[in-house]
């Protein structure tokens, strides 16, 4: 049977799932970052910026409200426990569902915060437990500036083959 003949069933693409994608703006939606000469500039984008392009305010404005909210308590005391989370959900009333399902996954998976969990076994009742415990990342960081470098890698050496 040659290469033509062979059908492979495929399921088509829909593209990247949101869930796994970061949203990018045209760059001249977003507050300036470079000259005109393509330098950059020595600001920073805050909190709520960096958040936006996890969760876009655009078309998640919920998650991306709730992000806000918690990274701001957790920048603030850089690591939460259970109880600080439990505190949060009904300060905040933010429903369980939205926050494990949806927000923490996302945070957790583009590496701006960190899950870890230790497992207790107490004595007296034999059941174990696994308390979460919740702090900053700078694997968010780490990813872009590796892209970013490397981009920048690749723009120089076809420059500097053009000279």
């Amino acid at each position: 049977m040659s290469f033509l003949e062979k059908k492979e069933k495929k399921i088509a693409s829909r593209g990247v799932p949101s869930s796994e994608s970061l949203y990018f703006p045209p760059y001249s939606d977003v507050r300036k970052f470079q000259d005109n000469t393509e330098t950059p500039t020595r600001n920073l984008w805050n909190l709520d910026e960096v958040i936006d392009f996890v969760f876009p305010k655009k078309y998640q404005e919920k998650y991306h409200d709730v992000s806000l909210h918690f990274m701001k308590i957790l920048i603030a005391k850089v690591h939460l426990e259970g109880k600080d989370i439990s505190a949060f959900l009904s300060e905040k009333n933010v429903s369980k569902a939205t926050f494990y399902n949806r927000v923490l996954p996302r945070l957790r998976r583009v590496g701006m915060i960190k899950i870890e969990r230790e497992t207790i076994v107490p004595v007296e009742s034999k059941r174990k437990y696994r308390p979460m415990r919740i702090s900053l990342s700078k694997t968010f960081g780490n990813y872009l500036m590796k892209i970013g470098d490397s981009w920048l890698a690749v723009v120089d050496d076809a420059r500097s083959r053009k000279e």
